[in-house]
């Protein structure tokens, strides 16, 4: 089993539990149980990873509720709601509060696995996305004020000329600074220096 695959089930329904455990276990998820909201919050570490499937329906504390929750505490785990037919429009509001998916009882075999797939490449392309930032920024802080100048006008598309005269520097001295500005961006041209810079969150011009 891949324990980067990690699927934690949250159903109330004992025989629900065990059979999709079954069945996703047979696709090398590392499943992991529990019979209610609560008792996942009590046993689950805030830093696991993975796909929750937790069942709109349930006492004490329901799907939704604990999506809220997961939503607050667990950055690292991307939730699918299980409805019954009835419960269609609670699956929708689910999903516009961050939901991956809704699987529909009784659901297909390949539905509930595509779900959980997606579910888990989504929290990959996330985790992906946060250490490009975090690198992104930690390049921009090794920007002397007057490169980070000479950046901000590159990223709004400025030729080095009116660089120069915002600066008022020499067009020679934009280039120098640009030069600096790709080396330590570790970029090569000014397409992959625009793309680096939003991900840090600078705003175009």
């Amino acid at each position: 089993m891949n324990t980067d695959h990690q699927v934690f089930i949250v159903d109330d329904d004992s025989a629900v539990r065990e059979s999709l455990a079954a069945l996703l276990e047979s696709h090398d998820f590392f499943v992991t149980t529990f019979p209610s909201a609560l008792h996942f919050l009590a046993k689950s570490d805030r830093n696991v990873s993975g796909c929750l499937l937790a069942d709109v329906r349930m006492p004490e504390m329901d799907g939704l509720e604990l999506q809220e929750k997961v939503a607050a505490n667990f950055p690292d785990l991307a939730v699918v709601i299980i409805t019954g037919h009835g419960d269609v429009p609670v699956a929708v509001r689910a999903m516009k509060a961050g939901a991956i998916d809704f699987v529909e009882k009784p659901f297909l075999e390949e539905v509930i696995v595509d779900a959980v797939r997606r579910a888990i490449e989504h929290v990959a392309q996330s985790r992906r996305h946060h250490t490009d930032v975090s690198a992104a920024k930690s390049r921009l802080g090794l920007l002397t004020p007057r490169e980070r100048e000479v950046l901000d006008g590159l990223v709004a598309g400025l030729p080095n000329k009116t660089i120069a005269y915002d600066l008022g520097i020499s067009a020679r001295t934009v280039e120098i600074h640009r030069a600096r500005v790709m080396e330590k961006m570790q970029v090569r041209s000014v397409s992959a220096l625009v793309r680096i810079a939003l991900a840090a969150d600078i705003m175009l011009q």
